[in-house]
């Protein structure tokens, strides 16, 4: 039976510390990132009663992590590799959005975050 139930999985505020960035600074001392990630999907199913009818986000996190492992130049880099792979392996997925927010900014009397994100969808 099919459903036209649209679903969303959000993994909110998931915190690294990575070596990200372009400056030798922030190669060196590293940083405090935060990462969302929200995923849509339509399910087969009006009732949800097994993982494979859904999208794994014990699986997701874990491809955040690995990425976040990973130092990387610049954060559009990640939030598209990310996004990609998500896309890549949870076959449900129909449009990922993945937000990484880096938490202190080597420039000189800046208060506050800037953060880099992107949307994908699998069409």
């Amino acid at each position: 039976m099919s459903t036209n139930n649209h679903m969303r999985i959000s993994l909110d505020k998931l915190v690294f510390f990575g070596y990200h960035g372009l400056y030798a600074e922030e190669k060196k001392l590293g940083n405090t990132y935060i990462v969302d990630v929200v995923i849509d999907f339509t399910p087969k199913k009006s009732i949800i009663d097994n993982l494979d009818q859904t999208i794994d986000y014990v699986h997701v996190y874990a491809l955040i992590k690995k990425w976040m492992e990973i130092p990387t130049p610049l954060l559009e880099t990640l939030v598209g590799n990310m996004a990609d792979d998500i896309l890549k392996e949870q076959l449900l997925a129909e449009k990922v959005m993945v937000k990484i927010t880096k938490q202190h900014l080597p420039i000189a009397e800046f208060e506050g975050t800037a953060s880099v994100s992107i949307e994908k969808s699998r069409v």
